[in-house]
């Protein structure tokens, strides 16, 4: 039964990322990945909240299966690494060495930042409904 809730949950995940990567493209143009940054940032922060809220003393207990729908299901389908690799890639091909690079410290310090942020988040949470 897990594996069905990974694979709802990644279902979900790729079609907010999918939604989310058309809108961006419109939004910003197709020349620099934001869409694709601004996935791995939500997803960080998402990881980040509900790991530390559901985990060992968060104050949120949840099934373990309803964890692995989010965390392994909803972060993996949303959160799009591979694809920031390739373009990271596409990008230095093309000699646009400046947008890789970019690319991967914007990415990798967005990231770290959201995740902390949405870990930190769920410390506040759990402190207040403990307290």
């Amino acid at each position: 039964m897990t594996y069905l809730w990974v694979g709802i949950g990644s279902a979900f995940g790729g079609i907010a990322r999918y939604w989310i990567s058309l809108a961006m493209t419109a939004l910003t143009g197709p020349g620099f990945p934001w869409g694709t940054i601004l996935i791995n940032v939500v997803g960080s922060f998402i990881i980040g909240f509900f790991g530390a809220l559901t985990g060992i003393g968060g104050s949120l207990n949840v099934p373990g299966d309803l964890r692995v729908f989010v965390m392994v299901g909803i972060c993996g389908g949303f959160t799009t690494f591979s694809s920031f690799s390739l373009q990271t890639l596409d990008l230095a091909r093309e000699g646009r060495w400046s947008y890789a690079l970019a690319n991967i410290v914007l990415s990798v310090t967005l990231c770290m930042i959201f995740v902390t942020l949405g870990h930190v988040s769920a410390a506040w949470v759990n402190i207040s409904r403990s307290g």
